[in-house]
């Protein structure tokens, strides 16, 4: 049987309680594979595994459960190794890079912060700045609304001066924020969002940061910003000390599912 992988921790790491459960229905008992000064924590993998909400939080509390003790390194849903011998043959394969992980992240969480514009005042804003756009406003307003010819241009103004007003601010939310944190890991480009990135912070001092989150808001009251943590340190698994910046291969197995 395929076994399901929740995290990677060091062998002398305490016990999970007693009876603890996992993925699938009914729940799979969670377990330690132990390799050398690493231990990894497991279960068998059900059959058919997708992201439904129940696994997904039987993930989440196992890595709650286990990070509450000590460091883990979070496997992101869905991360399937072949067997035990496979989980435990990566562990010794790789447990230089997991220690030196282990030991950065010790002691810290990963906060998500998504950013997003309030389209009515991020539009004031952009009239307010730009004098070009006022200039043509202005223009067509004197002249009853303008041509279609007028009116199609100040929309397209408009338009790129909003682009260009969300790579302004999300390169202004990450030198904001920065400081704060130990390192930080831009998100994949989504719609709807003008910045996504995930800092991770030391679990003590997670105050700061947060007030520098509630400081961005005041500074850019046309900027909405959506803050989830703390979390297991997912985006700082990867990559290593040898890694180039920006490499994400998974740690162990494959995937059938993403948090």
């Amino acid at each position: 049987m395929s076994t399901y992988v929740y995290g990677i921790t060091a062998s002398s790491h305490p016990s999970l309680p007693e009876g603890i459960g996992g993925v699938g229905k009914p729940a799979r008992p969670v377990r330690i594979i132990k390799e050398g000064d690493l231990a990894a924590i497991v279960s068998d993998a059900p059959e058919g595994l997708r992201a439904k909400r129940n696994d997904l939080l039987a993930h989440q509390n196992v890595l709650n459960e286990a990070g509450a003790a000590g460091p883990v390194l979070p496997m992101r849903f869905g991360n399937v190794a072949p067997d035990d011998t496979a989980v435990a043959s990566v562990l010794a394969e790789r447990a230089e890079h997991y220690r030196e992980r282990l030991t950065t992240l010790a002691g810290k969480v990963e906060y998500n912060v998504k950013a997003s514009h309030d389209e009515q005042a991020a539009l004031h804003r952009v009239m307010a700045d730009n004098a070009e756009v006022q200039s043509l406003a202005e223009s067509n307003r004197q002249a009853g609304g303008g041509s279609y010819e007028q009116k199609l241009q100040l929309g397209e103004m408009v338009v790129a001066a909003l682009q260009s007003r969300e790579a302004e601010d999300a390169v202004e939310l990450h030198r904001l924020l920065e400081p704060t944190a130990h390192a930080v890991s831009v998100g994949p480009e989504s719609t709807g969002w003008l910045a996504n990135l995930s800092l991770l912070v030391e679990r003590d001092s997670a105050g700061a940061f947060l007030d520098a989150v509630e400081e961005a808001r005041k500074s850019h009251p046309h900027v909405e910003l959506r803050v989830n943590g703390p979390l297991p340190p997912y985006s700082f698994v990867e990559p290593g000390p040898s890694d180039p910046a920006g490499a994400t291969p998974e740690a162990m197995g494959s995937q059938s599912g993403r948090e």
